[in-house]
């Protein structure tokens, strides 16, 4: 009867040990990271988006009073007019404030667009790696045609998320 007994809890604590392992590798699977900067590219979005942009127009409600600091660059306003350079290659290009009375600013950029239609976007100083960057930017991407498309960034206003329009215009 001893020797019953001894067997059986021996299984007991195996069949424990493997019920574990299988209920942490779900756990971990389950886990996985829904990360902007995880998920795949949506290549025909970047591909639609090869060239030189302008931005036209910045719109929110209530900018007649309220000021909304850009990329932690320039007042939004100062981006109307900006150029933009998208390769959908190698996801490189570059931006150039150039608004009179504005700050003016030049700088690299790594950009993608996921498959969930974010956008997401790391300025970069001259001469530095992307990998190095630990700060970016993610908006969506909206309204895209082969002329046009749209950037949405959501900010706090007071409590309630607001939606900062950032309209591009394909240049010539």
């Amino acid at each position: 009867m001893y020797l019953c007994v001894s067997i059986n809890s021996l299984k007991f604590r195996e069949m424990k040990k493997v019920i574990l392992l299988c209920t942490l590798a779900v756990l971990m699977f389950a886990c996985k990271s829904t990360s902007a900067t995880s998920t795949n590219t949506d290549t025909k979005a970047q591909v639609a988006m090869k060239g030189n942009w302008e931005i036209t127009s910045v719109t929110y409600p209530g900018s007649q009073y309220i000021k909304v600091e850009t990329f932690q660059l320039a007042d939004s306003d100062c981006f109307v007019g900006s150029k933009w350079k998208f390769i959908s290659n190698n996801n490189k290009g570059n931006m150039a404030l150039t608004k009179a009375n504005c700050v003016a600013f030049s700088s690299p950029i790594t950009w993608f667009v996921n498959k969930n239609g974010q956008f997401v976007l790391k300025v970069l100083d001259a001469g530095e790696k992307a990998r190095k960057v630990k700060d970016g930017y993610i908006l969506s991407l909206a309204n895209q045609t082969q002329t046009s498309f749209q950037l949405v960034d959501k900010i706090d206003v007071g409590g309630k998320m607001t939606d900062v329009v950032y309209q591009f215009q394909k240049v010539n």
